[in-house]
C-alpha cells in the first residue's frame, strides 16, 4: 500500500505582499491628514463647533477696514459743515453714507477740547460756521452704530436676527475703544487740542457727535 505524503505549500510570500500593501495604504493615509491639517484658533474652534456667532472677534476684524474706510473719505470738518449749511441734501449725497436714520458722514477735526459730561466733550474748531457746534464721545460708554454703518457694507442680511445684528455693532465699538481710547486719559481732556478722525450721523446738521475711529492729544 502506497502512501501520498505530498504536502501544498502555503502562499506565505501572498500574505508578506499584503502586509506590504496595508502598511503602504496606511503611509498614504497619514501623509493626506498631515497634509489637510491646518491650525484653527481656539476660540474660532469653539465658534464653529458651536455654531454661535461671535461678537468679539467679529468686532476685531471689522474695526480696522472701518477706519481705513473712514480715513480716506474724511472731510475736513469747516469745509463739510459748509457743505451742510448749504444744501444738507447734496452734501449727504457727495460724502455721506446712506443710513435709516440720515446720512453717516466721514470727519477729520482738530480743535480745542471744551467741558465734558458722561466723557462726551465739546470741541471748538477754528473756521466753523456759527451755530454748529461739534462733539466727540470717548467712553466709558459708546453709544450708537455709525461705526457699524459708516461703510454702508454691514446690513442685517449679513446676520441671523437683530441680536446679533446690535451685538456686532456694540463689539465694533469695544474694538475702537481698545485699539484707540485704551492709552487715552480721556476724564482729562478738557483745555487740550485734539485731532480727531471720525463719523457722525446727521440727525441735525448743526449739532454733530462723533465716534472717533482716531484719536491724538496734542
Amino acid at each position: 500500500m502506497t502512501t501520498n505524503t505530498s504536502t501544498h505549500a502555503r502562499p506565505r510570500p501572498r500574505r508578506k505582499k499584503g502586509r506590504a500593501i496595508t502598511a503602504v495604504v496606511v503611509i498614504i493615509v497619514a501623509a493626506t491628514m498631515v497634509w489637510d491639517t491646518h491650525v484653527v484658533e481656539q476660540g474660532a474652534q469653539s465658534d464653529a463647533q458651536s455654531g454661535q456667532f461671535s461678537a468679539e472677534r467679529y468686532g476685531q476684524e471689522q474695526f480696522p477696514n472701518i477706519r481705513e474706510s473712514v480715513e480716506s473719505r474724511a472731510v475736513e470738518a469747516p469745509a463739510l459743515a459748509q457743505a451742510l449749511n448749504d444744501d444738507a441734501s447734496a452734501a449727504g449725497q457727495r460724502y455721506g453714507v446712506a443710513s435709516s436714520i440720515g446720512p453717516i458722514f466721514p470727519v477729520h477735526v482738530t480743535g480745542t477740547v471744551g467741558e465734558g459730561k458722561s466723557g462726551i466733550y465739546t470741541i471748538s474748531v477754528p473756521d466753523m460756521p456759527e451755530g454748529t457746534t461739534v462733539r466727540v464721545q470717548t467712553g466709558p460708554a459708546i453709544n450708537g452704530t455709525t461705526l457699524r454703518d459708516a461703510t454702508g457694507e454691514i446690513s442685517f442680511g449679513q446676520f441671523t436676527n437683530q441680536i446679533e445684528y446690535q451685538n456686532a455693532g456694540a463689539s465694533i465699538n469695544n474694538a475702537m475703544k481698545a485699539e484707540v481710547l485704551e492709552g487715552v486719559d480721556t476724564a482729562n481732556l478738557s483745555g487740550k487740542t485734539v485731532e480727531v478722525t471720525g463719523v457722525f450721523q446727521m440727525i441735525n446738521p448743526k449739532n454733530w457727535l462723533i465716534t472717533p475711529v482716531a484719536l491724538d492729544v496734542q
